[in-house]
């Protein structure tokens, strides 16, 4: 296990660090680091002033060699958004997750379909049960359509503490690819189980809320950075806590929500150079408290 979660620099990029890699314990596929949340910022109308500042951040996204892109049809027009932007260049590098947030077998083949039509793609590339409503009604469907190759993996996610011990038993019962659940360096209830139970059971990890919603960095934005954030080539609070959360070698990546070129370049950063130690993650948690 711990050969799937080693860190590699695999990834070419257009910066001269690449972005570190995580592989996904399932398949041996290798990952970015860091990612691209879609909910807030890619629930946009269709004028040209609001999706332009998109467009580039998806074309620095891609161009770092970046690749995961998490989004769901509960986040209004972002799965529409997302799929009018990316081009045929972007789509040969991304990989596409989504959710299904429903009840009933029928209503979550129609939306799960939906998805991958406002996608654009016959294929997905990771399906989550979003808060796990339904979840046996939909891990059948799911189950069935990776067998039939409409989907390349099978996930569930959740983004309260309070989920923390259900998404535990889940992926301890389950046949899963990937589990998604709140992480930061205020928030680290996931070191007791479920991130040693994720490297356990061969489910990689995508990490939501790394910033609390904004609240972590709104805390610290009158603080200078320490002094010692350039040991591990951090120039940015937010490249500090990044750091802190891919540190932990069960997180596969992590999801910043981003609709700025400046901010998604800063969250890439996080991914790059070096990692803190186990004393260096502490000093960071007690930085953010």
């Amino acid at each position: 296990m711990a050969a799937a979660l080693a860190v590699s620099g695999s990834v070419v990029a257009s910066n001269s660090a690449a972005l570190l890699t995580r592989k996904v314990p399932s398949s041996g596929e290798e990952l970015p680091v860091i990612g691209l949340g879609t909910s807030g910022p890619f629930e946009v109308g269709a004028a040209a002033a609001q999706r332009a500042p998109l467009a580039q951040v998806l074309e620095g996204f891609f161009a770092d060699g970046a690749r995961l892109i998490d989004t769901s049809p509960m986040y209004s027009s972002a799965e529409t958004v997302l799929g009018e932007l990316l081009t045929p260049a972007m789509r040969a590098h991304a990989v596409l997750a989504t959710k299904v947030w429903t009840s009933g077998e029928r209503s979550g083949i129609e939306q799960m379909t939906h998805s991958a039509e406002r996608l654009k793609t016959a294929r997905l590339d990771l399906i989550q049960v979003h808060n796990l409503l339904d979840l046996q009604t939909h891990l059948k469907t799911l189950h069935a359509w990776k067998d039939a190759g409409r989907v390349r993996y099978i996930g569930v996610t959740h983004y309260t503490v309070a989920a923390h011990a259900e998404l535990a038993r889940v992926i301890g019962a389950e046949r899963l690819d990937f589990v998604q659940f709140n992480y930061s360096p205020v928030t680290r209830a996931a070191e007791a189980q479920l991130l040693p139970l994720a490297a356990e059971r061969g489910v990689a990890v995508l990490i939501n809320r790394p910033f609390e919603d904004g609240a972590l960095l709104r805390a610290v934005r009158e603080r200078p950075l320490p002094a010692w954030a350039s040991d591990i080539d951090a120039q940015s609070w937010g490249q500090l806590a990044l750091k802190f959360i891919v540190s932990h070698p069960a997180v596969t990546c992590v999801i910043p929500a981003t609709g700025k070129l400046a901010h998604l370049r800063d969250n890439l950063a996080g991914g790059r150079g070096r990692l803190p130690d186990a004393r260096q993650r502490e000093a960071i948690a007690r930085a953010f408290s």
